[in-house]
């Protein structure tokens, strides 16, 4: 298949600091990484995704960034991720990393600059500084909401007021300001000259904001299928401003062992649930990915998946672009504990990673999803998320899926570093003894070898990675089935009766053990139910039914 990588490739996000500690501070780091590299190798996967590991004060994880082009030294040196992305090309590996321009942190010199600047000063031109409104200015200026919870504005001594659509200090640029497009090109020649093969698009939805801050009204950022509807979020201006970047990524000098012009990625973080406009943003002209964030959360639902399945093919077909699927991240509770917990997570989990990785397209895997990481629970002391804090303290935030990443021994901190648990910058659960790779390393029953057996029969059955999917299921069947190409069938059933597979069908994967019913006769394959929550990849025997 002559495809672009990235039409069909899987890639590894790694959350650097909770991957793998190199020094024993307990935090993870760009060396560790690194080590960990020949991992993902013998996993399967062609990329791997690095989230921010530039200096940063942590207001938010890291995308809260004070230089976007330095390391944060307790992550490593610039050196270190030259070292990183020499031994991912050495492995066949691409990489990317995190662009995030909607914003900066507050110890960004941009911002240091516009807070000692007068009101109308050009410094306070490249961020969203307003006058408030009522008596003397004491209300924000518009009704615009934190998507991490309160308003989006904070006031400065002088009275002004300042947006931010995150926390406070993550205070958001002005993208009709010349320099802060400047800015963002020189930060994208400065990674592509460092081997960099692209680019994942942080808030790639919410950059351009209505210049006359019209009110939003309420329920801002509850209803997800009305985000584009939302004055600061899904504006017509974002799309030159991709074409652009397009057109730098394909004309950049080669760099040696990197993608070369015409290979190189831009994914789009957009929370953008209606699958039509989505697809403005994979545009032949414009990005090549957008994460499919009604695919992660939907429900375990046969329609509900259906409908999110055919909608998301049926609108990427026009525009050439392949449909990229994700079932986990580094800001969503873990599949293991979305679906259900315990064993009828754990068997979802299973059955979702092979509905994933079977459909046409491209696809994430997040650190420890191989693993079938649960969702950990941290106590109230530990957490760090700002949705904590802004939410008077009811919504625990995403924490839980950043914990240290369970790599083998007993106890924490399962060798993750030398650090001591108590010393690592998210604590581990105890109990993961049985999760960490090394555990799962040499049981043929484990995620780990589902997901290595998945990512190997994938690769060995290549298919043309978009155009018209065609669902072998009835509308209104509580399983669904569908080839990919015209070797592999996917059958996974949403439950609750074990589901007959068609007689004599060969079984190349299955999520979970299937329930056999007696032989076929003449010596020949007997006859197997799928049950509940489980998916299985067949042989194709011939038409369905």
């Amino acid at each position: 298949m002559n495809a672009p990588w990235w039409t069909h490739a899987v890639c590894y996000e790694v959350y650097p600091r909770s991957f793998a500690d190199s020094d024993g501070d307990g935090i993870g780091d760009l060396p560790g990484a690194t080590a960990r590299l020949p991992y993902l190798r013998d996993l399967g996967v062609d990329a791997v995704w690095l989230t921010p590991f530039y200096p940063s004060p942590l207001a938010d994880g890291g995308y809260d960034i004070a230089d976007p082009t330095a390391v944060a030294p307790d992550l490593g040196t610039l050196e270190d991720f030259g070292e990183l992305v020499a031994e991912a090309h050495r492995l066949d590996l691409k990489v990317l990393v995190d662009l995030v321009p909607n914003h900066v942190a507050h110890t960004h010199p941009w911002f240091a600059e516009a807070l000692a600047a007068p009101p109308g000063d050009p410094a306070r031109k490249r961020f969203l500084f307003r006058d408030g409104r009522g008596p003397d200015g004491v209300e924000p200026p518009n009704d615009w909401r934190s998507a991490f919870g309160g308003p989006a504005w904070t006031r400065v001594p002088d009275g002004q007021w300042y947006l931010h659509l995150h926390a406070p200090e993550q205070p958001d640029l002005d993208w009709h300001d010349p320099a802060v497009h400047a800015e963002f090109e020189r930060v994208l020649r400065f990674w592509l000259d460092h081997g960099v093969d692209g680019f994942r698009v942080d808030v790639a939805h919410a950059l351009y904001k209505d210049p006359e801050l019209l009110d939003a009204g309420p329920c801002q950022h509850q209803d997800v299928l009305r985000n584009h509807l939302l004055p600061y979020y899904d504006r017509e201006e974002l799309h030159p401003l991709y074409r652009r970047w397009r057109a730098l990524l394909d004309t950049h000098p080669v760099v040696e062992g990197a993608a070369p012009p015409g290979e190189r990625l831009l994914v789009a973080e957009a929370a953008v649930f209606e699958p039509g406009r989505l697809a403005r943003y994979v545009r032949p002209d414009e990005m090549q990915q957008a994460f499919n964030f009604a695919f992660l959360e939907c429900p375990w639902d046969a329609a509900g998946m259906r409908r999110v399945v055919e909608d998301s093919v049926f609108a990427m077909a026009p525009v050439g672009a392949p449909v990229t699927w994700v079932l986990s991240s580094h800001d969503a509770v873990r599949p293991v504990t979305r679906y259900g917990g315990g064993r009828t997570g754990e068997r979802r989990a299973r059955a979702a990673a092979l509905l994933m990785l079977a459909l046409p397209g491209a696809a994430y895997v997040y650190q420890g999803e191989e693993l079938g990481l649960p969702q950990a629970e941290l106590p109230d002391h530990a957490l760090r998320d700002p949705v904590w804090v802004r939410s008077g303290h009811t919504e625990r935030g995403r924490d839980g899926c950043r914990v240290p990443m369970p790599w083998s021994g007993a106890r924490p901190p399962y060798g993750f570093g030398r650090a001591g648990p108590e010393d690592c910058w998210f604590p581990q659960p105890e109990g993961w003894s049985g999760l960490t790779a090394a555990a799962q390393q040499t049981d043929h029953g484990s995620m780990l070898a589902l997901y290595r057996q998945a990512l190997r029969l994938r690769r060995e059955r290549p298919v043309a990675p978009h155009g018209t999917l065609c669902l072998l299921s009835p509308p209104d069947a509580p399983y669904l089935v569908f080839d990919r190409g015209d070797t592999l069938r996917c059958v996974v059933n949403f439950g609750p009766a074990p589901l007959p597979l068609e007689p004599g069908a060969e079984v190349l994967l299955s999520a979970g053990p299937l329930e056999e019913q007696g032989d076929g006769g003449d010596g020949g394959p007997g006859e197997w139910k799928l049950p509940a929550d489980t998916a299985v990849w067949l042989e194709i025997p011939g038409p369905y039914g």
